[in-house]
């Protein structure tokens, strides 16, 4: 899942966004309002922590158009304002979350996990076909024999990403916005060898899903039998 994160405070932004990436979440920085708004009305977003107090444009002038133009994105107003009515401003136009400064890590972690309502919170695992994604070790499963085995960061995202969108043609674009996000080039130009990577995983497991290459349009995980169920 991707993450837009809107912090003036370089320092603390570092810290946030390294922390949500050990999470396995993609995450794209921004310091100012006017980059913040740019890439929220995009709509790629499944959350967004948003600081009020920001140059060039405020956290609740990012908020109010987004939601003003239908973007569906959750949000967390991330502040050092506590008062009563700057939270209730910040709800007033939309907000999901608040969360004042200083904070603790784990408790805006924890909340991201609350507004994304993210399956490995309920059930630590996502299965799609015979396979099993599990978030706590984490590792790929087979749910018949339970041959395990480990699976690195971004093949993690990866996976992950193609079994929440089953049956469906994802562009090669669309999955690089959402596995790397704004990362070096360079590394999502090596989405190839990680689908290989993954595919040699799923073949090992004797995996009844496969991810198959479309031509001309990009990749599709399906079912290798009957079905994906």
């Amino acid at each position: 899942m991707r993450i837009l994160l809107v912090e003036d405070e370089v320092a603390l932004a570092e810290l946030v966004a390294a922390r949500l990436k050990k999470e396995r979440y993609v995450v794209d920085v921004f310091h100012d309002g006017e980059e913040g708004l740019y890439n929220a009305l995009t709509g790629i977003y499944d959350l967004a922590v948003l600081d009020i107090m920001l140059p060039k444009k405020d956290g609740l002038s990012i908020l109010r158009e987004m939601r003003q133009t239908r973007i569906p994105t959750k949000v967390i107003m991330l502040t050092a304002k506590g008062e009563l009515s700057d939270k209730l401003a910040g709800f007033g136009e939309g907000a999901n979350d608040y969360v004042p400064k200083p904070f603790h890590m784990d408790e805006l972690v924890a909340r991201i996990h609350a507004q994304l309502r993210i399956e490995q919170v309920k059930t630590e695992c996502l299965q799609v076909g015979n396979i099993l994604l599990d978030y706590k070790k984490p590792a790929a499963v087979n749910a018949d024999t339970g041959e395990c085995i480990p699976i690195n960061n971004k093949e993690f995202q990866l996976l992950e990403y193609f079994m929440r969108n089953p049956n469906q043609v994802l562009a090669k674009d669309l999955i690089f916005d959402r596995v790397w996000g704004m990362e070096n080039e360079s590394m999502s130009n090596n989405l190839e060898a990680y689908i290989s990577f993954v595919r040699k995983k799923l073949k090992v497991l004797e995996a009844s899903i496969t991810i198959k290459s479309i031509r001309n349009m990009g990749y599709k995980l399906e079912s290798t039998d009957e079905g994906i169920k």
